[in-house]
This record gives C-alpha cells, sequence and structure tokens, in this order.
C-alpha cells in the first residue's frame, strides 16, 4: 500500500553559530487513507516535522519518500509540483490573496497547474471549485473579499483550495487554532469527511477534541517521536468523548 515514509529525519538549524537540532532521527509512516495527530508541548518540533515532510523546508539528513517518490531527488521545480500537484495545504493563519475574492483564491492552485492551463481543464475546475464550496457550505461567499467573511468561512474556503488539484495528501498546522468551538468542530467534520473520502490527512494540533477525531495521534517531544495512541476511524458521534478521554489519560502519562 502507498504512504508517506520517513526514515532517519533529522533536522538541524545552525542559529548564532550554534546547532539546534530540532528533529531527531523520526521513523514513522502514515499509509494511504490514514488520518494522523502530531500533538506535543510547544517546541518539540511538531511544524517543523509537517513542514520538513511535505517538502516545503529542506530536511538536513534522512529520507522522506512520498507514496513512491524519494523526495531528495527532486530538484526545486519537481519539488514545487509535487506539492502543487499532489499535496494541499491547511494552515492556522489563512493565507489568501487579499486582492482576490474567496472563489478566484480557490481556483488559483489548479489554474496554475501544467493542466490548469488549458481552456477545456479550467472549466472542469470552475465546476470542481464551485462543487467544493457547496459541500463546505460557503458558495454565497464566492465574490466576497477575504476580509468580508468569519474565520469559520474562511477557513472552509481555505480547505477548498487545498482540495482542488485532488491530492493524495493534506498537510494541516493548527487548523482550528484560530476558531472558536463551533467553526473548529465544522472544519474538522469536513477534514473528517474529507478523510473518509480517501484523502490521507496529517495534522499538527495542541487540542485534545481536534487529535481525539484522529486514526492515531504520535507524540513529538524534544524533536523525537516518544509514543503513538491508535484511535481506529472515527466514525460515531456518541464516542468522541470517550475518545477524548482516552486521548487525556494517554498524553497525562506522556507528561503533556
Amino acid at each position: 500500500m502507498d504512504s508517506l515514509k520517513v526514515r532517519d529525519l533529522c533536522k538541524t538549524y545552525i542559529i548564532n553559530k550554534r546547532q539546534n537540532n530540532v528533529l531527531k532521527n523520526i521513523n514513522m509512516e502514515i499509509k494511504q487513507g490514514e488520518m494522523v495527530a502530531v500533538m506535543g508541548p510547544s517546541g518539540s518540533g511538531k511544524s517543523t516535522l509537517l513542514y520538513t515532510v511535505s517538502g516545503m523546508d529542506h530536511i538536513t539528513a534522512g529520507k522522506v519518500d512520498f507514496f513512491g517518490r524519494d523526495m531528495s531527488s527532486l530538484n526545486a521545480r519537481q519539488m514545487s509540483d509535487l506539492r502543487l500537484d499532489e499535496m494541499g495545504f491547511i494552515f492556522q493563519q489563512m493565507y489568501m490573496l487579499k486582492n482576490l475574492s474567496i472563489y478566484d483564491n480557490i481556483v488559483l492552485p489548479a489554474y496554475q497547474s501544467k493542466s490548469g492551463r488549458n481552456r477545456a481543464k479550467r472549466k472542469e475546475i470552475n465546476n470542481r471549485a464551485k462543487e467544493l464550496m457547496h459541500k463546505l457550505g460557503i458558495s454565497e461567499i464566492a465574490e466576497h473579499d477575504i476580509n468580508e467573511v468569519s474565520g469559520g468561512q474562511l477557513q472552509r474556503a481555505c480547505i477548498c483550495r487545498s482540495l482542488i488539484n485532488h491530492p493524495k495528501m493534506i498537510f494541516a498546522d493548527e487548523p482550528t487554532g484560530a476558531l472558536n468551538q463551533q467553526n473548529s468542530k465544522e472544519v474538522m467534520k469536513e477534514l473528517n469527511r474529507i478523510n473518509a473520502e480517501g484523502t490521507t490527512v496529517m495534522l499538527v494540533t495542541h487540542d485534545m477534541k481536534v487529535a481525539a477525531k484522529n486514526d492515531r495521534v504520535l507524540y513529538i517531544e524534544d524533536g523525537n517521536i516518544k509514543g503513538e495512541y491508535v484511535l481506529g476511524k472515527f466514525t460515531d458521534k456518541q464516542e468522541t468523548r470517550e475518545r477524548e478521554r482516552k486521548i487525556s489519560n494517554w498524553l497525562m502519562e506522556m507528561g503533556f
């Protein structure tokens, strides 16, 4: 089965001539169709892990195999194409271009891809954008500017944008971090639905409620994966509390 495989991954920054080992010999695998959360204290390397395995940041040593492709063998152009065509990104800060409407922000990555340059393909892209916006309940804000919508609507627009190119995998860094509880629930509902439809998801979170809706939780501390908790697929609202309780107990054991 295809997967994201990480072997002996190290990431080192040199700051003021001092070496800072942010990630130390990370080994992990996320199988196709899985939804995996990464948790840990501030400064533990959670976001750095997400950025390095998705090729947004260079690794210092080790190997990242993205569904059969060795990312260290790709040049900058190939890496950029891989991120554009096969990965989707959602961040806590909802980066969108201020001079474009919500709709135009969503279709932009697809227009930039190789196939998006032909007119027939653009019609397909436009239809997909409308379909995604309808699914996520934001069709009515298509022509709005980004400063005319709520945080929850904007994050759902970011999810639409991340899905526009049919990615193999979504990388989400604190996707609910800037949202209130209701909007956070809505965003997680969409991520669970996307995952149920087959898209692999890796997300970084500090929120137990968010982590409880993943198949597995990895705990990272001081640049090492210290533990893993397997929850299985999230299917039923009634089991939410039980899953949260299990995660809470496990995190206490881990010293979170």
